[in-house]
């Protein structure tokens, strides 16, 4: 009894410090409009998603880089809503995911990919690099290298 208590307070403590917010595809383009110079990565993934899961660290680990210009890095899985507490969040919690995560809140997830880049079929893992000048979206798993040059070569 003694030892499922304390496997109770770890799980709910990871839990706790992972933070997961809904997301709509309006509040995520208002956030990208008030990003100002800064340079927006938009990984879209899912926990169900071997690819996606494989690359995640990649994006953690750009980040975290120290970059000569300034990036948000937020990653957005396309789980259902109904998944968030019970797959989301310990997913998050157990992979140490400590950035910026977020599920979509959506009605029409199909209307909301098109909003997003309307050459995207709706296959993940995706990703979208947007900043003032420029928008790119790829619909493909990065490596790391893969990643940064994507990155540096936004204009």
């Amino acid at each position: 009894m003694r030892l499922f208590f304390i496997i109770c307070i770890i799980f709910f403590g990871y839990t706790a410090n992972a933070q997961v917010n809904l997301i709509t595809v309006e509040d995520l383009n208002k956030r990208i409009a008030n990003g100002k110079d800064t340079t927006y990565v938009i990984n879209f993934w899912a926990t169900w998603c071997a690819p996606c899961v494989a690359e995640l660290p990649n994006f953690e680990k750009l980040r975290l880089a120290k970059l000569n210009k300034p990036v948000k890095v937020l990653l957005v899985s396309l789980d259902f809503k109904s998944k968030l507490q019970k797959t989301v969040i310990p997913f998050v919690a157990a992979n140490r995911i400590n950035g910026d995560v977020f599920l979509l809140n959506t009605q029409d997830r199909q209307a909301d990919i098109q909003r997003i880049n309307k050459q995207w079929s709706g296959a993940i893992p995706a990703t979208l690099f947007v900043n003032k000048r420029s928008r790119k979206f790829y619909e493909k798993e990065f490596t790391e290298k893969e990643l940064k040059s994507a990155f540096f070569n936004l204009k």
